[in-house]
């Protein structure tokens, strides 16, 4: 009895197997359930076809795949704009010639200016008060190594002297400033031949307050430039080199600032000139002088700018007819070699009307005058 119900046992355990196949149960301890329990539950192959679907809409998912994507849609974050460094380097700068305000005169008129010395004087002195010329056209120059402002002043010089300029009715005058060093003014004035007054400006307050740019863009060559581009690098070069003993070669100043022409004029040309100080009658105390001018009074005559230039490359310096004509000087009679006169009219760059016209009549009459005695 033990025996058949043994061997009865033994065939039902191998008949197992193939008996609940087509159920599909699949005992654990089956060797074959184990090689194809991978493939037989339906679960993880659907679970993978849900998560293709699903994997775009998960926000955590779908950041890091759309951040490359998205930075296109919104607008750039504001970015600060450096103003040490130069607007514009390709082509001329958008620059105009309005005229200063009434009020940026004035806001700037204490600005400090060095000479020679390296002594400060305020920027109004140059154009206004006692033993100053009534009317006074101040040049913004760039550093004091460019040779294109070097040649800009050597013509400069040889066209318009200071001779010619007292021969005018109204007493006129130029002044010139740079953004370099001061102990290279006599360096630049020697270089150049210049005959009129140097100063500089090392912050550049000036020429930022008066709307002069930056660029390193050289623009068309102007008539003044009788010299060639490689000359004026060169004689750059030279100029900064003899400068290393002196430990000047890195003060010349901003390479990007360009200037411009500014003309100072009063706001009548008939205002008398002021009596000399010696001829005066003087006052019983100087405070009854400050009570009769008035406090806001200085004794110095009103100046405006009339006329102005600025840069907009580094060679687009006024061209010498025109400051003749804007100055009211005859160009026949100035003296210097010809710098391209011809030009005055299509070459016009300036802005504004100067009283060159009334000192053109005064100076007829006055040469009529002589004539007749």
């Amino acid at each position: 009895m033990t025996d058949n119900r043994t061997g009865a046992n033994a065939s039902t355990t191998t008949k197992s197997p193939i008996e609940r196949k087509p159920v599909g149960g699949i005992p654990p301890e089956s060797p074959s359930a184990v090689e194809r329990a991978p493939t037989l539950p339906p679960r993880p192959a659907q679970d993978s076809d849900e998560k293709t679907p699903e994997a775009p809409k998960c926000d955590t998912c779908s950041v890091p795949k759309k951040a490359g994507s998205t930075r296109s849609k919104y607008p750039p974050t504001p970015i600060k704009v450096d103003k040490t460094q130069p607007e514009d380097f390709e082509g001329e700068l958008a620059t105009n010639n309005d005229l200063p305000s009434t009020e940026t005169l004035k806001k700037i008129e204490n600005y400090i200016v060095l000479d020679r010395h390296g002594k400060s004087h305020p920027f109004k002195t140059l154009y206004t008060g006692s033993n100053v010329a009534r009317r006074v056209l101040i040049i913004f120059v760039r550093h004091f190594f460019c040779g294109n402002c070097q040649e800009f002043l050597r013509s400069l010089s040889e066209a318009i002297t200071p001779e010619a300029l007292l021969r005018l009715p109204v007493s006129t005058f130029i002044a010139v400033i740079g953004c370099g060093d001061p102990a290279l003014i006599d360096m630049y004035v020697n270089e150049t031949g210049c005959r009129f007054p140097v100063y500089t400006d090392p912050t550049r307050s000036l020429f930022d307050a008066l709307g002069m740019s930056k660029t390193l863009q050289l623009g068309t060559k102007p008539a003044y430039m009788r010299r060639s581009m490689m000359h004026s690098i060169v004689g750059s070069i030279v100029q900064g080199v003899k400068q290393i003993p002196t430990g000047n070669v890195l003060k010349m100043g901003d390479q990007r600032q360009v200037g411009g022409e500014f003309l100072f004029e009063p706001r009548d040309i008939l205002t008398p000139v002021t009596t000399p100080r010696d001829e005066k009658p003087k006052p019983i105390s100087a405070f009854e002088e400050a009570e009769e001018r008035g406090p806001d009074h200085d004794g110095n005559e009103e100046k405006r700018v009339t006329w102005c230039h600025r840069m907009k490359t580094t060679r687009d310096h006024a061209e010498i007819p025109e400051l003749i004509e804007v100055l009211g000087l005859d160009q026949t009679a100035t003296a210097g070699r010809d710098v391209g006169r011809g030009s005055i009219t299509s070459a016009r760059k300036g802005k504004g009307h100067s009283m060159a016209q009334e000192i053109r009549k005064l100076s007829a009459e006055r040469s009529r005058t002589s004539n007749e005695t």
